[in-house]
């Protein structure tokens, strides 16, 4: 409606110019031109409170567009990331700058302002039928023109995007690889490859200015040779005293205001065609229901555990990992697994920690398959730590804290449970210390131990650790017994992925993997008797020991 009061407020200088070539200089009336020229001042004052007020509410729907989606957005980005074949939604949180930048731009207002080219045409119907069908006719060339534009870059556009979007992939990965990258002389075949995927972004982005350059200078082009023509008709109706000299520069000015949002159309269309797939892939995304709205609360972790004939792979047509394994451990257990690299031991772990679902069996929690668990409240119970350790930007009472809102007793808490409390007042500045991008500014060592603190935080239930040794020295593994101690004596559920035998042997029980299938399943004792003579054993753990 304000589109339509702004394009219907532009017609005060067409209607004045007429007014004054057909009435001012016929009568030499100096109060009429200056009435004329009052009322239209006004009538444009009016035109730019309401353009200013379309701006500022297109400004807000960006805004709230932005409010209501950001979040539910990264939600939705973080569970594909989380994945085996995550990283496809990466770009989702562009999509959404795409559409509030969307909303501020021109090809918005392009878009509010061409329906009202209907009205315009009509309108110079009633000043001559010639001039309304030169009108006709000039809006269905410009028309033609944009739907040949549509037709020329729909499909290039999506190509673009994708193409920028994997070279953008690429380029993350390099930068969080650029130790390894450095370090080994990949910087040219790194470069290299990634200067592949961004010339087929420019090659499709140079195809498709090709092919649209000729289609924008030839609306423009057109749009100047039909106010030409509708001047030389007007002119001529002039001549032969049909219409007034008002009315010929009036019907030009009108057609071209009419024309103006199509041509805007055609030169902004690779923006309303980015907007216009960012759309589409936002509600693709958010169209899919969260079955957590849906679940019912169920009562406190308890941490006994169950896999029931659990297959996994991580694509469809591919070996499974996980071949229909299934054990169980009571709660309060301590299980131990086992297994050469590429058993399947951190795709179990995963599993278990409900990171990713089986794609056959089912992962059971107290007896409720893990799909019925409220995933942050099932979170929240759980501590989770993995092989390869992640910390985020923030202080290390944040990271601990999960980035949620720190209680200091909580934290404090944890960090004495993962025994990293003397090693936090260590720092220069104990808990507030900023740990950096990635924990940079703490050792392997120290990041594994503050990741341990984060997997104990809240006190849970239930423990998943994936190598968490992998990272320590003598005094971080002394710590890390002393840990497990402790757990073990509170009957709190662990399961941990490790190799040394003095790990090993505060396990209740064993499982080896083997391809992906249960090689062994029971007591410690029993299933390291299978596997190597105790002598071997009892040895292993005293050199650990000492």
């Amino acid at each position: 409606m304000i589109s339509f009061c702004i394009n219907l407020l532009l017609l005060a200088p067409t209607l004045y110019m007429i007014q004054v070539f057909d009435r001012v200089f016929t009568s030499r009336s100096n109060e009429t031109l200056v009435w004329l020229t009052v009322i239209t001042v006004a009538m444009l004052g009016l035109y730019w409170v309401m353009d200013w007020i379309r701006a500022r509410l297109l400004a807000g729907v960006g805004a709230l567009l932005d409010r209501l989606l950001s979040e539910p957005v990264m939600r939705r980005v973080l569970e594909d990331a989380a994945r085996p074949t995550g990283g496809k939604l990466m770009f989702l949180a562009r999509d959404v700058g795409v559409l509030r930048n969307f909303f501020g731009g021109p090809g918005i207002v392009a878009i509010l302002d061409s329906p009202w080219l209907p009205f315009f045409v009509v309108l110079i119907f009633f000043f001559h039928p010639l001039l309304g069908a030169m009108a006709v006719v000039a809006t269905a060339v410009l028309v033609g023109i944009a739907m040949a534009n549509f037709r020329l870059t729909q499909a290039s556009v999506e190509d673009i995007q994708d193409s920028t979007r994997r070279a953008g992939r690429f380029l993350d990965i390099g930068s969080r690889n650029a130790e390894v990258v450095m370090a080994l002389g990949m910087n040219d075949a790194v470069v290299r490859r990634w200067g592949h995927y961004n010339r087929k972004a420019l090659r499709l982005q140079h195809s498709i200015a090709e092919k649209t350059a000729w289609l924008v200078g030839g609306s423009r082009f057109a749009r100047q040779l039909i106010q030409v023509l509708m001047l030389a008709a007007g002119a001529y109706l002039v001549i032969d005293q049909r219409v007034t000299p008002g009315v010929m520069l009036a019907v030009t000015l009108i057609l071209g205001r009419a024309l103006a949002p199509v041509e805007q159309l055609i030169a902004n269309w690779k923006l309303i065609g980015e907007a216009r797939a960012a759309y589409r892939r936002l509600d693709e995304v958010m169209a899919q229901t969260d079955p957590a709205t849906t679940r019912v609360p169920l009562p406190r972790l308890r941490g006994e555990l169950s896999f029931d004939r659990v297959a996994f792979g991580i694509r469809p047509g591919q070996p499974p990992i996980i071949k229909g394994i299934s054990f169980g451990i009571a709660s309060g257990e301590f299980l131990g697994v086992i297994g050469p690299t590429g058993s399947g031991k951190s795709t179990l772990v995963r599993l278990l920690a409900g990171v990713w679902r089986p794609q056959g069996g089912s992962v059971r929690i107290d007896g409720a398959e893990i799909s019925q668990w409220d995933p942050k409240m099932l979170g929240r119970q759980i501590g989770y730590l993995p092989q390869d350790i992640e910390l985020f930007p923030g202080t290390v009472a944040e990271n601990i804290a999960r980035m949620g809102k720190v209680s200091g007793k909580a934290v404090i808490a944890a960090a004495r449970a993962a025994g990293v409390h003397e090693l936090i007042l260590g720092f220069s500045k104990g808990y507030a210390t900023d740990v950096g991008v990635n924990g940079e500014n703490l050792s392997g060592g120290q990041r594994q131990r503050v990741a341990l603190a984060r997997a104990l935080y809240g006190m849970p239930r239930l423990l998943v650790l994936d190598e968490p040794n992998s990272n320590l020295d003598a005094d971080g593994e002394r710590a890390l017994f002393a840990v497990l101690d402790r757990l073990k004596q509170a009957k709190i559920t662990v399961v941990m992925v490790c190799h040394k035998p003095s790990l090993l042997a505060r396990a209740d029980k064993l499982l080896v993997l083997k391809d992906g299938m249960i090689a062994a399943f029971g007591a410690r004792d029993q299933v390291l008797a299978s596997l190597m003579p105790a002598k071997v054993i009892a040895m292993g753990a005293r050199r650990e020991r000492a």
